[in-house]
């Protein structure tokens, strides 16, 4: 049953990630994304790492994404114009994925293939991960957390500057002309 039930959600997971490629909307994209984090939670859950499960879905698929979709609503982000493709690409592509597809399949079998993997069995305890994390990785936690907070912040400049860009000539001009005429009949 954990076997089966891990499959699903790798597939589930993969199928998420193929989505968040696919999709030409940002906001589609990060909702596949969210799709890809609770997908990989529950393989923590089955694995029996819940502490890490819990933590995937609290600070990923919830801040995280809170924060991917605020920077896709500052910036104002359409749809993607779709870009003329490559038939020689699409020839070449498909035969190269098949065999890349094939030749993962087949090293994983070969490397996995007669071996039991035994889920569930590692306890995870929350005091030691805790522990590891505010002094054995304090700096590199500090250092993401600085680079998330320079990420929006540079989004939200860019978001300011294109809403202060100064008009073009004509468009000032074209402005101004009905406030011209105005003036002139009274």
């Amino acid at each position: 049953m954990q076997l089966t039930l891990f499959l699903i959600f790798a597939v589930l997971a993969v199928a998420g990630a193929v989505n968040l490629l696919i999709q030409r909307h940002p906001i589609y994209s990060a909702l596949s994304l969210v799709t890809v984090m609770f997908a990989l939670a529950v393989e923590y859950l089955i694995l029996g790492a819940e502490f890490i499960a819990f933590i995937q879905v609290i600070v990923y698929a919830g801040a995280i994404m809170v924060l991917f979709v605020f920077v896709i609503m500052v910036l104002n982000a359409g749809e993607v114009a779709p870009a003329p493709k490559s038939r020689v690409a699409a020839w070449i592509g498909l035969p190269v994925l098949a065999l890349f597809a094939i030749l993962v399949i087949g090293q994983v079998y070969g490397a996995f293939g007669a071996t039991q993997l035994g889920l569930g069995e590692y306890l995870v305890q929350t005091g030691p991960v805790g522990n590891s994390l505010f002094h054995d990785f304090l700096l590199p936690f500090e250092v993401t957390s600085v680079l998330f907070l320079v990420g929006v912040l540079g989004a939200v400049v860019l978001a300011a500057r294109q809403n202060q860009a100064p008009k073009p000539a004509i468009a000032q001009a074209e402005a101004e002309e009905p406030k011209a005429m105005a003036a002139g009949q009274r």
